[in-house]
């Protein structure tokens, strides 16, 4: 990593594997992670409490974003606190609206208002994040959750919200705003042209930010080797 002044917009690393965790736990270029449930799943956790108090043993201080899995108000409150009480570094994830459309409004200021870390998730406008920041304790540590890689796949410009929402909570220095769902590593030159405050990052994406400052001569090197190298592998004639 060639060019340090990139590197402003803090990395989270989005993953519930555990050996992963194990592994970006030691990087420096690695701030903190994110998980939600289907990352759980997919990484092999059968009891949702026990797997993330394995993942909180490896990651003591960086923080981590650890979902509710409710769907009713007072339920996700309930779990909310007691997500809570697993660590310091726990950042409770609450999506912005449940799987019926009801905004999670009252839930997130109650809880805010209790000083809990809150990941506002899923959010994909600038109402939602207009609407969520007057829920907000400013004195509560907070990260709203832009999906700007999701926005992206289906045809919508991820830039001009996030812009938008890093001048909305500027003057609020507690409430971060993530750039979350990358879906390749230019992403992160976006994010931070936007002066976003964090993006989250599949292990994939994040170990090719560790090329950034190649010259263009160097990639157009290392391609031409790659290619002559696998020809001559695979044994082609013409």
């Amino acid at each position: 990593m060639k060019n340090k002044k990139f590197f402003k917009t803090k990395i989270f690393c989005d993953t519930a594997d555990i050996k992963i965790i194990k592994k970006f736990n030691k990087n420096s270029l690695v701030s903190g992670f994110t998980t939600n449930p289907t990352l759980m799943r997919s990484s092999g956790a059968k009891n949702y409490k026990s797997y993330s108090k394995k993942l909180l043993k490896i990651c003591k201080k960086k923080p981590i974003s650890l979902e509710v899995i409710a769907d009713k108000f007072d339920e996700i409150e309930k779990q909310a606190h007691e997500i809570k009480s697993w660590g310091n570094n726990v950042y409770v994830k609450i999506p912005v609206i449940n799987s019926k459309g009801s905004f999670s409004g009252k839930i997130i200021k109650r809880l805010s208002d209790k000083g809990l870390k809150l990941n506002i998730t899923a959010v994909y406008s600038i109402t939602q994040v207009k609407k969520i920041v007057k829920c907000l304790n400013k004195n509560s540590h907070s990260i709203i959750s832009i999906f700007s890689g999701r926005m992206a796949d289906v045809g919508k410009d991820p830039v001009p919200i996030i812009r938008k929402s890093v001048k909305i909570t500027k003057k609020m220095k507690k409430i971060k705003i993530l750039w979350a769902s990358a879906r390749e590593a230019y992403n992160f030159m976006q994010a931070n042209d936007c002066k976003c405050e964090i993006i989250t990052m599949p292990p994939k994406i994040i170990e090719k930010i560790s090329k950034f400052g190649k010259s263009f001569s160097m990639l157009t090197l290392d391609t031409v080797k790659t290619f002559y190298k696998d020809a001559s592998e695979a044994n082609f004639k013409i």
